[in-house]
């Protein structure tokens, strides 16, 4: 077997490894083959567990890959990186970083990696030669601007390497990308993949990425705590692709998701700590086995609204009579008013703060409901929302509170006096 028949098995092997990571729509239809199949089809871990459907939700710093326009909805800078190990050890990793924008746009660095193990080197005997891999990166550049506070529009410059045994090539191609709310929490959106390119020749023959474009929705139920996903993807010269996916925060720190990846079930979890830090895990069924992936991400400075309470559990009818709740915000453009909600186990609103422009330092908690009754004892949640001056919408990460009226448990021994 000869290096370049080497070379065309090892590309074949990727390409079924790749499958096991980004579903169905790569073994069993004509695109499993297709140059560039690796990038349009890249999945991170809590999409992979949202059944790739990303285009219409496209809010964190992994979605340059499905919609360019999504980096205009960050609030805070994220950094972000995902890891996969698959079939031969191959594995593929990305490595993101998002800034928001206010009078400037929004800007993102992605690095997406594909590697292979050791594959053994012949000649025309069969001899062995030694070993040899193949990688490929692509390193992404994207622009995001909001036109108006409901439509955002953004482009990725990516530049993509790849390398074969002693053969190396790159090219340039470009995204386009679209996000329209038609709601506070419904938005649509669509993108554009692989326009002009890239091209990459690694010996004689040049091979083009194919386009693809992708249109889906996201809505966000449940106040917030739910978002449910679906998108419809083509690539050219391949069949249509369905995905569809649903997330809910089970807590504050605490999410659970599950979709279908055109044919195939998936799901995951991610675990908030720390006010920054995220951890995000995917699973996915696929025909040739079970695709896991994790991802983990560090938010900090940017764009945010804050709310801590202190002490986080107080007593009305004690010393702690009463609870400080910190409160801090920095929109993209001036504040324009406030709210702070606290929120019972069955979800109702017991208790409401608000105001014009920006929220005060903090803000003291009494326990009592609006109509100035005590509230029971129990846990409540609560988040601060803050719009700016052109309707934009920040809201803080919810935390509990709690209040316990009750005394210290216990027995006390009586001990009996002596004649």
């Amino acid at each position: 077997m000869n290096r370049m028949l080497v070379a065309a098995v090892r590309s074949l092997a990727l390409a079924a490894a790749l499958a096991v990571v980004t579903g169905p729509a790569w073994a069993e239809d004509e695109t499993g083959g297709a140059p560039g199949s690796w990038l349009s089809e890249y999945v991170g871990a809590r999409t992979l567990g949202l059944g790739g459907a990303f285009v219409g939700a496209a809010d964190d710093a992994s979605s340059v890959v499905w919609n360019p326009a999504g980096l205009s909805m960050l609030v805070p800078n994220e950094l972000r990186f995902d890891i996969a190990r698959l079939f031969e050890d191959t594995s593929v990793s990305a490595f993101e970083f998002a800034v928001p924008g206010n009078k400037l746009p929004s800007f993102g660095l992605s690095v997406l990696t594909l590697r292979s193990g050791n594959f053994e080197r012949t000649n025309e005997l069969n001899d062995p030669l030694g070993t040899f891999q193949e990688s490929q990166t692509a390193y992404i550049f994207t622009m995001a601007r909001a036109l108006t506070p409901r439509v955002s529009l953004g482009v990725n410059t990516k530049l993509v390497r790849q390398s074969i045994e002693d053969f190396s090539g790159g090219g340039v191609g470009f995204d386009v990308g679209g996000i329209f709310n038609l709601t506070p929490t419904l938005r649509v959106g669509a993108s554009a993949l692989n326009l002009g390119g890239p091209s990459i020749t690694l010996r004689s023959s040049q091979e083009t990425y194919p386009t693809q474009f992708r249109g889906g929705f996201s809505a966000g139920v449940l106040r917030g705590r739910g978002l449910i996903t679906a998108e419809l993807d083509h690539t050219q010269n391949a069949r249509l692709t369905i995905h569809g996916g649903s997330e809910y925060w089970v807590q504050p720190a605490f999410a659970l998701r599950v979709g279908m990846n055109d044919q195939h079930a998936s799901g995951g979890f991610s675990y908030r700590t720390g006010g920054h830090y995220q951890f995000d895990y995917g699973v996915s069924d696929h025909v040739l086995g079970i695709v896991h992936r994790i991802g983990i991400s560090y938010r900090f400075g940017g764009f945010y609204a804050s709310a801590k309470a202190e002490p986080e559990i107080f007593s009305p009818t004690g010393e702690s009579a009463v609870t400080k709740i910190l409160l801090g915000s920095r929109t993209k453009s001036e504040a324009d008013s406030w709210s702070l909600s606290l929120i019972n186990k069955t979800d109702e609103v017991v208790r409401r703060f608000g105001g014009k422009g920006s929220p005060p330092a903090h803000l003291l908690w009494d326990g009592k409901d609006e109509g100035g009754m005590p509230l029971p004892d129990g846990i409540y949640r609560y988040q601060l929302v803050v719009h700016d001056s052109v309707g934009r919408e920040i809201v803080s990460p919810t935390h509990t509170v709690e209040i316990s009226t009750g005394g210290p448990q216990g027995a006390v021994p009586v001990i009996p006096v002596q004649p």
